[in-house]
């Protein structure tokens, strides 16, 4: 079952070194936990880094909260 984050945050930029060096995880650009360039900012101050899910043409973007994985919506 998709579990979808239903609390109110922030998304904000916050990119790793190796990011911000321009380079990406895998040569395809394709798997299935690729590390974004963002984290959601809960309106209590905790962070949680995005992730995303990428295959073909189409990508999901979560986040691990309490041990489990919330989809973000659009």
């Amino acid at each position: 079952m998709v579990k979808y984050l239903e609390t109110e945050y922030e998304l904000v930029d916050r990119p790793l070194p190796w990011q911000v060096q321009g380079l990406q995880q895998t040569a395809s650009g394709y798997g299935a936990k690729l590390t974004s360039r963002r984290v959601v900012r809960f309106p209590d101050g905790r962070e949680r880094r995005v992730y995303i899910t990428q295959y073909s043409n189409a990508g999901s973007a979560w986040i691990r909260h309490n041990g489990e994985r919330l989809y973000l919506r659009g």
